[in-house]
């Protein structure tokens, strides 16, 4: 112990022996080692499933959000360009939603949040940003029934943009398809004419988009012409329509405080005869 603490003779000796020593000493730290690891796994490995947990939820939220997103963007433009299409329309316009639709499949109507308080009246042309969509058939106290120009018993008068030839147009219960019947043999009518509204029938005001044709089928043996047209209007997609009320018929418009509905009109109607049924 003297030699080696007044000399470094023993420098080597003490190498040596460190290096033997050291596989027994990493043998009598290795179970404290081993322990330290598999703990320190299983901590990470727990706060590694929890993170993905919370990283998860996030992008399950997130992803919602913007889907979400995404439909309000769609909204916004189908309804930027309900606007645009209102401000090209001469006539008085009243923008509506489409709440429900009918399940029956022999029949295409729809059912928007617009009623008598609302001026609306049977016979109301309905357009899209796009084109003609239909009719109002049936006017409730705040909703109203339209038939669209697909449904197997609507007919419009239209006329082809290219030479005013005139036509009706039928539907045929399919909401991509209207018939174009009795156009005969020799009518200037092709693939790719545009079907506007022509007026006649005082219900469809003249020149809005109703459909394009896409095919003329000539037959020699038929008296008319087979011709089918596609409608411009987005028949199966838009939520919201324009109800529009021509010229002449925005003087007769009905003020919402002095629209009564249908139950009181029959009600006073049903008093009205019971006073005169007592008269007599």
């Amino acid at each position: 112990m003297i030699v080696d603490f007044r000399s470094n003779h023993l420098q080597h000796l003490r190498s040596a022996l460190g290096t033997v020593m050291t596989p027994l000493h990493f043998v009598a730290t290795f179970p404290q080692e081993l322990a330290d690891r598999v703990n320190i796994w299983f901590i990470s490995s727990e706060g590694l499933r929890d993170e993905h947990e919370v990283l998860r939820s996030e992008y399950v939220h997130l992803k919602s959000r913007l889907q979400k997103l995404q439909a309000l963007e769609r909204e916004n433009e189908a309804l930027r360009h309900l606007l645009d299409a209102a401000e090209k329309v001469q006539d008085k316009v009243l923008m509506a939603e489409l709440i429900e639709v009918s399940l029956d499949p022999y029949t295409h109507k729809i059912l928007v949040d617009r009623g008598l308080r609302d001026g609306t009246h049977v016979g109301q042309p309905v357009f899209d940003p796009t084109g003609v969509m239909g009719q109002v058939t049936q006017v409730m106290p705040f909703t109203s029934a339209v038939t669209l120009i697909t449904d197997p018993g609507h007919a419009i008068p239209v006329q082809v943009q290219r030479n005013g030839l005139r036509a009706v147009a039928f539907g045929t219960g399919n909401s991509d398809r209207l018939r174009i019947s009795y156009l005969n043999q020799i009518a200037d009518i092709r693939v790719g004419d545009v079907l506007l509204s022509s007026g006649l029938g005082g219900r469809f005001p003249t020149g809005y988009p109703v459909a394009k044709v896409i095919s003329v089928d000539n037959d020699p043996g038929e008296a008319f012409l087979h011709i089918e047209a596609a409608p411009t209007a987005k028949i199966d997609r838009s939520s919201q329509v324009l109800l529009v009320w021509r010229r002449e018929q925005q003087s007769r418009i009905v003020p919402e405080e002095d629209v009564k509905t249908n139950a009181e009109q029959a009600a006073h109607a049903a008093e009205l005869d019971k006073r005169a049924g007592r008269d007599e």
